[in-house]
């Protein structure tokens, strides 16, 4: 089951002089304004490959975009493994050794277990824990439609419709399923937490200049969401929205993982329906209309087979 070559437009650049940021952190930089309001974190490769996401938060940096109420934090993640990044082999720089995205939980954050991106996670903790509201900017392996991703909170749901792009969103009752992510540690994984918002969005295939041109502007409508910047007055109404809920997780069991038919996301199968074969598991539709997101485009046991949902009523 290889993985497609991607069109190249956006290649990792050198990420050294945002090194030095201001909070004791390398590569997170922090601007308070002064004025009440607000804390919110625009946070970057969370995997090494997710170029949009840098894209977006160099942008921020080099453009001077200040809060005027409120704190505005701006972070890269794995950058480690973005240093990794071999255009003969672009999807391997994902991450090093964890998922970064995974490891959000205290039993991995307080556990034993080590790897530059527990090292990392650990180091960012206090980063994450302090903002009210989270946009954490990631792309798909595939050209698909972008959407948001977030646990099933109204707090979450509020924002994503308000700000309307991208009109996709998939809705997590239950988590992810398969590890803890970012959006989703101590306090923004709580339902009756106080919490603000904290939210994935996937913006595109990798390196298409489409994700880091949706990256760059979701980013801004966040932070304009909360009023530590002006809107963009250019920014259209929010349309049509479609939304998603997280029915199943499948993680990659054995070598001989496939799918029943080519796939690279938002396919349709009817109840009962036949997506994929995974060592001796038969993975089915569990219900009419059954939507597919991030189907694995490469065999690694331990990794995400594929995310099962269902439309939502808006």
């Amino acid at each position: 089951m290889p993985t497609s070559s991607p069109l190249f437009e956006v290649l990792p650049r050198d990420l050294s002089a945002y090194r030095q940021g201001n909070t004791g952190v390398d590569y997170v930089h922090r601007f308070e304004s002064g004025k009440p309001g607000p804390h919110v974190l625009v946070n970057a490769l969370t995997h090494g490959n997710e170029i949009c996401g840098m894209v977006a938060a160099t942008h921020i940096l080099d453009s001077g975009v200040r809060p005027k109420i409120g704190t505005l934090t701006v972070s890269f993640a794995n950058v480690a493994a973005y240093e990794s990044f071999d255009i003969e082999d672009p999807f391997k720089s994902r991450q090093l050794v964890h998922n970064l995205n995974r490891v959000w939980g205290a039993e991995q954050l307080e556990g034993t277990e080590d790897s530059p991106e527990l090292q990392r996670a650990r180091l960012l903790r206090p980063v994450v824990s302090a903002a009210d509201h989270i946009l954490d900017i990631h792309s798909t392996s595939q050209d698909v439609v972008p959407f948001w991703v977030y646990p099933a909170f109204s707090r979450n749901a509020q924002v994503a419709l308000a700000i309307g792009r991208p009109p996709v969103h998939l809705v997590m009752p239950n988590g992810l399923g398969s590890g803890t992510p970012l959006v989703q540690h101590g306090r923004h994984g709580l339902a009756d937490s106080g919490a603000g918002a904290a939210m994935v969005v996937e913006c595109g295939q990798h390196f298409l200049q489409s994700a880091a041109d949706l990256a760059t502007r979701v980013a801004l409508d966040f932070i304009a969401h909360f009023g530590l910047i002006d809107a963009d007055p250019a920014r259209p109404a929010p349309g049509p929205q479609r939304r998603f809920e997280l029915l199943e997780t499948h993680v990659i069991q054995s070598l001989d993982f496939r799918f029943a038919r080519p796939v690279v996301g938002f396919e349709t199968f009817a109840k009962g329906e036949l997506i994929a074969v995974n060592g001796p598991e038969e993975i089915r539709a569990p219900v009419d209309d059954c939507t597919i997101f991030m189907p694995s485009q490469s065999v690694v046991i331990g990794k995400e087979a594929v995310y099962l949902t269902k439309p939502l009523a808006n």
